[in-house]
């Protein structure tokens, strides 16, 4: 008998992600700026910018109710909320809100948790102030 189905989970060796994922691992939710001080994102190598740590803390700029989805792990959580999140430093994630998809809407208040798998986690947002998993 199969196991439960398991999430698909990012290479750890990709050059310009890597160093993102594993920060995500030590639940730390990272951002580059470029030499200016400038908001540098999606995780990628950089040339003389900084690596900083977001508080994990915005507000959903838009989303979507996945009601189906053909992978077997994301088959067993829908409904799931998927948002892009306005981060409070000035960048912008797409990620899941574990909510009840009937109580998110445009500009909630959420806070970044974490999924672990091994190695590394996923950020996954939740309603801001609710209680941490």
């Amino acid at each position: 008998m199969p196991g439960e189905p398991t999430r698909p989970l990012p290479v750890l060796t990709e050059p310009d992600t890597a160093a993102f994922w594993r920060a995500c691992g030590e639940h730390r939710l990272t951002y580059t700026t470029d030499r200016d001080g400038g908001v540098v994102f999606y995780p990628r190598r950089t040339d003389g910018g900084q690596v900083r740590d977001s508080a994990g803390r915005g507000v959903v700029y838009t989303y979507t109710v996945v009601r189906r989805h053909g992978h077997p792990y994301f088959r067993s959580r829908a409904p799931y909320v998927v948002a892009y999140v306005d981060l409070d430093e000035g960048f912008r994630l797409l990620a899941e809100v574990d909510a009840d998809p009937d109580a998110v809407h445009v500009g909630m208040r959420v806070e970044v948790g974490w999924e672990d798998h091994g190695e590394t986690a996923v950020p996954v947002f939740r309603p801001a102030g609710s209680a941490a998993t």
